[in-house]
């Protein structure tokens, strides 16, 4: 089978479920409709065997011998043709199930990453996981459906050419019975939708609950509320259960139907058919043809059916990713340039001289935060890089050129080496030069592989005070114009700090370092300090010269009182 294409570039404005499934199935179109001819002639082939099955068991009643061969000569070329279009329709209903779900994984995690801090602001963990759990099957299944869906009716319209030109009482009666099983069925798609929706709502909240609790479980231990909490969870998913047990009833509803409604029509049918027989209006061969007409009907009248479930479950899904493609970023970039220089923020009045390397003393955590926010383009700002407006410049500029690095960042699996060199291009001496300055280079040497140990997911292997020295090091291997570190040694104890504020200095010699922080071993390393108070830039100077002259900075770096 061929490769999976590559998704479209960008992420399409639709606003629409139906529009994006059908945005998915124009960007496969060629193998869809490839797909679509051998399900076409799948179907085709058997619509045609019950005709010929007849013409032979005709021959058999003729005594035509000649006749017999022939007609089992094209029984098994139709045989032949049905398995080679059996296996390709199954190929591309396969291929085509991969790429539609996969351009959905494609486009939602370029979104994702496009967005940055505005996703989780604007959607839960749960509902965005449950996008890659479940979704993307269903909008895999609603264009694979398709497939099977237009050779079905593709044959029963040649199943009613067929009767109508043999039994004209026949032929209507299949001509008008199944757009009435169709609309049988119909009044259980609305409230199917429904149910459905209600599910992955509440699936979405409760991956978000389980999120949280595996996230916070230490600290639940901690305080004794893991009961609490565990409680919450048993109610919501027996909530979910409740749910599920809700679709599943009108599922049900629907598979019966599927039984039943095919069934009833096969019946009358075939009694039509046994009728006119015995009147001795048809031979004995087309009376066979007639009843394994009615019992192929099934086939195609029940793909027709789970067509209509899967292209409602489709469009539920499509709705979900619709709401992620949606999202607009809340900061944006424009087209213009800069040369670099003096990065400052001016509500806060923090400037960062090219080369320098700065510390920035806030009274509380988040006004830091907000400053490192607002400095690396994730907030809005009235900021100025050299002679330009941040505003102004792209984006994945920015992004290249200033790295805020806090303590929301993570490890994610793999090899430690690709965790700390993320654009494959640094030696082995780099790497080493960044853990060194780090102070991580004995939690490498502790490992079985050293750099090409496997890293589990968010590094859980590693202590809280080791995760920040590694990321310390990733972000020093990137070695960006500017670099923003928020608080990067707070969790490691006063010995690796002192060392790591004592090499940080030399590691980003002649490069823009600002520094947030409140510790004192830390900002005596600097070569200046910025003190800000209620957002605004309150002293500057050196650190002990701010000890000197300044009782606020004093209380703040000394976990002292005013």
């Amino acid at each position: 089978m061929r490769s999976l294409p590559e998704a479209d570039p960008g992420v399409p404005d639709i606003r629409s479920p139906l529009r994006y499934l059908w945005w998915n199935a124009g960007r496969q179109a060629p193998s869809l409709l490839l797909g679509i001819g051998f399900g076409v002639l799948w179907w085709g082939v058997q619509a045609l065997m019950p005709a010929v099955l007849g013409q032979g068991i005709q021959a058999v009643t003729a005594k035509d011998t000649s006749a017999l061969i022939m007609w089992s000569a094209v029984l098994s070329g139709l045989g032949l043709v049905q398995a080679f279009s059996g296996i390709m329709r199954h190929r591309m209903a396969v291929y085509n199930w991969l790429a539609a779900a996969y351009r959905t994984v494609q486009l939602t995690s370029r979104q994702a990453a496009r967005l940055g801090a505005t996703l989780p602001k604007r959607l839960s963990t749960g509902e965005v996981v449950s996008v890659g759990n479940s979704d993307i099957a269903h909008i895999g299944g609603s264009i694979d459906i398709l497939l099977r869906g237009s050779g079905a009716v593709v044959a029963i319209v040649t199943v009613t050419v067929i009767l109508l030109s043999t039994s004209l009482p026949l032929g209507l009666l299949v001509l008008f019975g199944v757009p009435v099983m169709a609309l049988a069925v119909w009044p259980l798609l609305r409230p199917l939708h429904l149910r459905q929706r209600r599910q992955r709502e509440l699936t979405g909240e409760l991956s978000t609950r389980a999120a949280d609790i595996v996230a916070g479980l230490r600290v639940l231990r901690g305080v004794g509320g893991e009961q609490v909490f565990a409680q919450r969870y048993r109610e919501e998913s027996q909530e979910v259960r409740l749910a599920g047990v809700h679709v599943a009833r009108v599922e049900s509803v629907l598979e019966g139907a599927q039984i039943v409604l095919p069934g009833l029509l096969i019946a009358v049918v075939t009694g039509i058919g046994a009728n006119v027989a015995v009147a001795g209006d048809i031979p004995t061969g087309q009376l066979v043809s007639f009843y394994l007409y009615a019992v192929f009907l099934i086939g195609p009248l029940r793909t027709l059916t789970e067509a209509a479930d899967k292209l409602t479950k489709g469009h539920v899904a499509a709705g979900r990713v619709i709401r992620i493609l949606s999202i607009r970023p809340e900061v944006t970039g424009g087209n213009g340039s800069s040369p670099g220089g003096v990065l400052r923020d001016s509500y806060s009045g923090v400037t960062l001289q090219p080369g320098s390397f700065t510390a920035l003393a806030a009274a509380t955590p988040d006004e830091a935060a907000a400053i490192a926010d607002r400095l690396g383009r994730y907030t809005e700002g009235d900021v100025t890089f050299g002679p330009a407006e941040l505003r102004t410049l792209p984006v994945d500029e920015v992004r290249a050129r200033i790295l805020v690095a806090d303590n929301g960042a993570r490890l994610f699996n793999g090899r430690l080496r690709d965790e700390l060199d993320v654009r494959g291009e640094a030696t082995d001496e780099d790497i080493h030069r960044a853990l060194h300055a780090a102070c991580a280079t004995d939690i490498v040497e502790a490992l079985p592989d050293g750099l090409d140990t496997e890293v589990a997911e968010a590094g859980r292997e590693f202590s809280g005070g080791q995760q920040q020295r590694l990321r310390l090091a990733r972000a020093l291997l990137a070695d960006p114009e500017v670099l923003i570190l928020v608080e990067p040694t707070s969790a490691v104890d006063a010995h690796s700090e002192a060392r790591i504020a004592e090499r940080l200095a030399a590691a980003r010699a002649g490069r823009t370092t600002l520094i947030c922080t409140t510790s004192p071993l830390v900002l005596d390393r600097a070569q200046h300090v910025i003190r800000v108070e209620d957002g605004r830039v309150s002293a500057e100077g050196t650190h002990r010269q701010l000890l000197d002259c300044s009782p606020a900075y004093a209380a703040t770096v000394t976990r002292g009182e005013n």
